[in-house]
C-alpha cells in the first residue's frame, strides 16, 4: 500500500488517536502526541490533549478541555514544559506553555486572524533561544468573502491583517450578506471586517500581532517582544531549519474558490528571509502577479468589484497600492519547492546526517487537498503523501519520497489504516528515525452545507503515528 525507497522501511507504532496534529520528545526522549481538539465545529466535542506514546500505545498526560479553545495546532518542547498553538474564547489566536503535570500559562493572545479558517499553526524554538510560530491569515485571497460564512457569523470581526502600513486600492466586492439576521447584498473591502467597506487611499495600519506571517519572541516575554520575523505569506503551516541554520517554511496556497478566487499552479515551501513579504494576496505561490493572464478565473465565480461606488471589470486586479506602500515584486529566489497546487504542504523537518545522501534535506508532509470547497476544477487527488527538497539546491524541485501506490488518502481506495491518510506533521526523533503524524480520515460533505455547517467532517480515532528507518543509508 506504502511506497518508499529502497533502504528505508515504515511502521505503524500508534493509531486510533483523534485529529493528530504534533509530536516531540522530552529532555529523556519520551514521545508525546497533541490531540487537537474539537476545532471549529460546535457539534464536535473531541478533547485537546497532550498523550505520551510508549510501547505503542498513547496515554493521556494533560487533558486541555477547560483551558483552551481548540484546535492545538502546534506544539514544541522547551525548558522543561510544552508549548502549543490554540484559539482564545474569543477565537483569536494564542501560544499557552503547558507543564507535564498540566498547568497551563497563556504567553501570547490576541491574534484576530485565527478568528476565521487559519490559525496560529506550527511554533519552533530557534538556534537564536526565540520562538517562532506560524501565523496564518484571514480568509482565502484578501476579503472576508462567502467561505467565511461559519467563521463571521461566530466571530465578525476577524479579518486579515499586515505586519507594516500598507495603502489599499480601494477595492470592494459585492456579495450576499450573510451576518446574522442581515439580507440582500453588501459591499465588503479587503483587509477589513465583513461588511466593510473600503476607498482609494486608505491606510491599513501594520501590526505586530499579524497574520499572514512567521511571528518571533522571547518566550519568557512574548507580549512585549513579539514580532514579524516575514509577512505576506498566505497560511503558513510549518517551519525548520537545517544544518547550515536556514530556515524554511511550508505554505498553504490559494484557493479557487468563489470570491476572489486565484487559479494558481502551485504550493510552496519558501526560503525565509527576515524581513521579506512574500506578496499576498497579489502573487502566486511562484511570486508572478496573480493579474497574469494565466491564472485567469472563470468570470463567473469573480464576485463584482466596484472602487468608489463604481462597477469594474469583472477581472483580477492588485488590492494593495505596491508603490504608495513601498512593496515590491518578491524575489522569486525565495521559492524553495513548488508542490501541486492544493496538496496543502503542512509541518516539515530537516534529516539528520545518519540520513545519508537524504541528510539535511526537507521533507514536507503534503496533507493533501479538500477539493471541490477548495478548487472545483481539480479532478484529481494531490498531496497526501511525504516530498522531500534538496535544500542546498535551487530547482524548486519536490520528489516524492513516501506515497500510497495509488494517489490519494488510503481511506479513498478502500483501506483505511493501511497507508498515509492525511500526513500533518513530520519530525526526526532522538533515535535518527521520522515521525509522521497522520491527522486521520478527513472528507467533504456537501450535505452539511444545508444544516449550517462547514462542508468538512473528520473521523474520530483514525490518526496514526508512522515510523521511517533508514535500513541501507549510512553516516555522512
Amino acid at each position: 500500500m506504502i511506497r518508499l525507497p529502497d533502504g528505508y522501511e515504515i511502521e505503524k507504532v500508534a493509531d486510533g488517536l483523534t485529529y493528530p496534529t504534533s509530536i516531540v520528545w522530552d529532555d529523556e526522549g519520551n514521545a508525546y502526541v497533541a490531540e487537537a481538539g474539537g476545532a471549529f465545529l460546535d457539534e464536535e466535542d473531541a478533547s485537546a490533549r497532550i498523550l505520551r506514546l510508549e510501547g505503542g500505545e498513547a496515554t493521556e498526560v494533560v487533558n486541555l478541555d477547560d483551558e483552551i479553545y481548540p484546535a492545538i495546532s502546534g506544539m514544541t518542547w522547551h525548558d522543561g514544559a510544552f508549548y502549543i498553538t490554540h484559539r482564545e474564547d474569543d477565537l483569536s489566536g494564542a501560544v499557552s506553555k503547558v507543564t507535564p503535570d498540566g498547568e497551563r500559562t497563556q504567553i501570547l493572545g490576541g491574534i484576530v486572524d485565527a478568528k476565521s479558517d487559519h490559525q496560529l499553526n506550527d511554533i519552533r524554538v530557534g538556534r537564536d533561544g526565540r520562538m517562532y510560530a506560524c501565523s496564518g491569515i484571514a480568509g482565502n485571497s484578501g476579503f472576508m468573502d462567502q467561505v467565511m460564512i461559519p467563521f463571521v457569523q461566530k466571530a465578525p470581526d476577524g479579518h486579515p491583517t499586515v505586519a507594516e502600513d500598507i495603502v489599499l486600492r480601494g477595492v470592494n466586492i459585492e456579495l450576499p450578506d450573510f451576518r446574522e439576521g442581515e439580507s440582500g447584498t453588501v459591499r465588503t473591502g479587503a483587509f477589513v471586517p465583513f461588511g466593510t467597506e473600503t476607498e482609494p487611499g486608505q491606510v491599513i495600519e501594520g501590526r505586530d500581532k499579524c497574520g499572514g506571517s512567521i511571528l518571533a519572541f522571547d518566550p519568557e516575554n512574548a507580549e512585549d517582544t513579539v514580532e514579524p520575523h516575514v509577512w505576506g505569506l498566505r497560511n503558513a503551516v510549518g517551519i525548520a531549519w537545517n544544518r547550515r541554520g536556514e530556515m524554511f517554511v511550508a505554505e498553504n496556497g490559494y484557493d479557487n474558490a468563489p470570491g476572489r478566487p486565484i487559479v494558481d499552479n502551485y504550493d510552496a515551501t519558501y526560503r525565509v528571509r527576515e524581513g521579506s513579504w512574500y506578496g499576498w494576496p497579489d502573487f502566486t505561490a511562484n511570486m508572478d502577479p496573480v493579474t497574469s493572464p494565466k491564472y485567469k478565473p472563470t468570470s463567473s465565480a469573480v464576485a463584482p468589484p466596484y472602487i468608489d461606488g463604481e462597477r469594474q471589470s469583472p477581472k483580477l486586479s492588485f488590492l494593495i497600492d505596491h508603490e504608495a506602500s513601498g512593496l515590491k515584486q518578491p524575489d522569486k529566489s525565495l521559492v524553495a519547492g513548488l508542490h501541486e497546487v492544493n496538496s496543502s504542504p503542512s509541518k516539515p523537518d530537516v534529516a539528520p546526517r545518519s540520513w545519508g545522501e537524504y541528510a539535511d534535506h526537507l521533507f514536507v508532509p503534503e496533507y493533501g487537498d479538500l477539493s471541490w470547497t477548495t478548487n472545483p476544477l481539480r479532478d484529481k487527488p494531490a498531496g497526501c503523501r511525504i516530498a522531500v527538497i534538496d535544500t542546498k539546491g535551487d530547482g524548486k524541485r519536490v520528489r516524492p519520497f513516501i506515497q500510497n501506490a495509488k494517489p490519494g488518502p488510503a481511506s479513498v481506495q478502500g483501506r483505511a489504516g493501511e497507508g498515509l491518510e492525511r500526513p500533518y506533521d513530520v519530525k526526526f526523533g532522538p533515535d535518527g528515525a521520522m515521525y509522521i503524524v497522520d491527522f486521520g480520515v478527513q472528507r467533504i460533505n456537501r450535505n452539511r452545507i444545508a444544516q449550517g455547517h462547514l462542508p468538512v467532517e473528520w473521523d474520530r480515532e483514525t490518526g496514526m503515528v508512522w515510523k521511517v528507518t533508514p535500513t541501507g543509508a549510512t553516516n555522512r
